[in-house]
């Protein structure tokens, strides 16, 4: 685990851990130079010791870099420092689907088409750059609070193929997505990840995963071996158009299933078309058995097994070998211990004696230059250093002028051996900051980020009303507490507001005509009821009359009614055509 604060590479700002994983752990970050907020994930030590898997992940998670697509997680930069491996990533504030579904059980069609279509469309993306995910799992999917997904981990997933049979304590969460190729050693192709997103959306319909099993190998077996359970048996309301699409993704012969993640997303977005409703349920065009693939996890699983018992075995004689060596040394040791005694004592108690420095008191170098202070910290016999090439440490204070002495770390009066590190803290000046106007309209997130870990502020933040016609952007800052240009000192309390949209009647008498209010009445699931009046004096369409007084609250659901003007009927008037009058009348 990395402590909060602490600088990867020099740039990046632990603040705080949002996800911890066998793979690896996941920190959100400050990015000092760019000035955002990132999520660097750090590469667990033991896949960080494996010289040709850090080789993959740092190529695979490059070229995984170059895409750029709303649907996934943009990377930033991949690197090392002191023998940590990371990747720096578009920081998403949101959960997986797996979290989701925690809570939520399953979803409806309606959220499982839209997510799907967002999942296929970012994986065409992906696909167009012959990039493969090879792990697509609600664990790598991201969703946010508008709705929008973000597919995550593609370096990770890639480099890790290779060894995935085998890991089975960090492929158990992957092996219920695993395609049948994948699992057989064959390789992956742009058609397992379309298997993949097939269970994703048996899973996200239904609440589980069609294979279950006590290890990796059983529920591998079963992927190979078992036809996929009948969601429709489950789920008896689901059009058979919904079902298609999983089985024709879920098919076991790649040949079956769809060509690409493009030809998926044109099936998902339009399986509720009514043309479609009538569809009858999809057949393998190929044959789905493949019983060479079977014997071969088959053997894969016998070898799993035998590999543990031979495992057993070796620790079984291993520990045989040294019980034997520990009573030969334990004679060994007996006859010279009474040797080893008598010099211990020696060593312990009369040498430190004879040999080590007596501690001295650190002087109080306080509002002394930093010369001064140098001198007098060295004078002492310690060394003065704050770290590589670092002499000083800088803080702000209200006491004492800039660069000039604060304090030192070990404080002074502490006793310590000489040549003990110390280091000397130069005041900055004071320890106030003023409130940057750049810090309306910014992300609060971003602004709060900035007032906790620069200025160690206690940062509130509190939403505040606004007309929907004042266009304030969701969660940006649109007011601040203590204002813009205020001079507050650090750890103070600040307050950042942020938009709470308020929707109200405007004024539908002021110039607005019908068509705007049928849409101001469907954006707001309003029932709109239109009355006309005939009026000779105002142009027909004008609105006269609202039930809901302009500037009230709007609230969906209830009913509107507006009164219209329409042209007075001209007595004797049929249509456009006026009656001829006889010739006595016209007489």
């Amino acid at each position: 685990m990395i402590i909060k604060g602490t600088k990867i590479n020099d740039r990046y700002a632990i603040i705080r851990t949002i996800g911890e994983g066998g793979m690896a752990n996941v920190y959100l970050a400050y990015d000092t130079i760019l000035d955002r907020n990132v999520a660097v994930k750090v590469l667990r030590g033991d896949l960080a010791n494996d010289e040709k898997f850090v080789r993959r992940f740092q190529r695979e998670a490059l070229s995984a870099s170059s895409l750029n697509h709303p649907n996934i997680v943009e990377m930033y930069d991949v690197g090392e420092d002191d023998g940590q491996y990371y990747i720096v990533m578009e920081y998403v504030e949101g959960r997986t689907l797996k979290q989701l579904l925690k809570k939520r059980g399953s979803l409806t069609i309606t959220e499982v088409i839209d997510i799907m279509g967002q999942l296929t469309d970012g994986m065409a993306h992906a696909h167009d750059s012959y990039i493969i995910h090879r792990d697509i799992k609600p664990q790598n999917i991201m969703i946010l609070e508008n709705g929008l997904i973000k597919i995550t981990d593609f370096g990770i997933a890639m480099a890790l193929n290779s060894t995935q049979l085998t890991q089975t304590n960090s492929v158990m969460g992957s092996v219920h997505y695993l395609p049948p190729e994948q699992a057989n050693g064959k390789g992956s192709t742009i058609r397992s990840d379309i298997y993949s997103m097939g269970i994703l959306m048996y899973e996200l319909l239904s609440g589980g995963v069609p294979y279950k099993g006590d290890n990796a190998v059983e529920i591998a077996l079963k992927h190979l071996k078992e036809p996929l359970p009948s969601i429709r048996k489950k789920l008896p309301e689901l059009p058979q158009t919904i079902e298609n699409i999983i089985l024709r993704a879920t098919a076991k012969n790649p040949q079956n299933r769809y060509k690409d993640a493009r030809e998926m997303h044109q099936d998902i977005i339009t399986a509720m078309d009514e043309a479609r409703i009538n569809e009858k349920p999809y057949v393998y065009k190929y044959s789905e058995t493949d019983m060479d693939s079977t014997r071969v996890l088959d053997n894969a699983a016998k070898e799993v097994s035998r590999q543990e018992q031979a495992r057993k075995e070796d620790m079984k004689r291993i520990e045989k070998q040294e019980s034997q060596k520990q009573n030969k040394l334990l004679i060994i040791l007996a006859s010279i211990f009474t040797g080893l005694v008598v010099i211990t004592a020696v060593v312990i108690f009369l040498l430190p004696t004879l040999t080590e420095e007596k501690p001295i008191e650190i002087p109080d170098v306080s509002n002394l230059s930093a010369v001064d202070a140098s001198n007098k910290l060295t004078e002492a016999g310690f060394v003065v250093t704050c770290g590589e090439e670092e002499e000083y440490k800088y803080i702000p204070s209200d006491d004492i002028k800039e660069e000039f002495a604060v304090k030192t770390s070990p404080e002074a009066g502490t006793k310590a051996k000489p040549g003990k590190k110390v280091c000397i803290y130069l005041s900055s000046g004071d320890a106030s900051f003023e409130i940057d106007e750049s810090y309306i309209g910014s992300n609060y997130i971003e602004v709060k980020t900035k007032l906790e870990t620069k200025y160690g502020c206690n940062v509130v933040v509190e939403k505040k009303e606004v007309k929907e016609s004042d266009n304030k952007e969701a969660d940006t800052v649109i007011d601040i507490s203590p204002k813009v240009g205020e001079t507050v000192k650090y750890g103070s309390s600040i307050t950042l507001y942020i938009p709470e949209v308020k929707v109200v009647y405007p004024d539908f008498t002021n110039g607005y005509t019908v068509d705007q209010v049928k849409e101001f009445a469907k954006k707001y699931n309003l029932t709109l009821d239109i009355e006309e009046v005939e009026n000779s004096i105002l142009p027909a369409g004008t609105i006269t009359k609202q039930s809901r007084p302009a500037e009230s609250d709007v609230v969906e659901g209830i009913k509107l009614t507006i009164t219209v003007t329409r042209e007075p009927e001209v007595p004797g008037v049929v249509g456009d055509i006026i009656p001829e009058e006889d010739d006595e009348e016209r007489e």
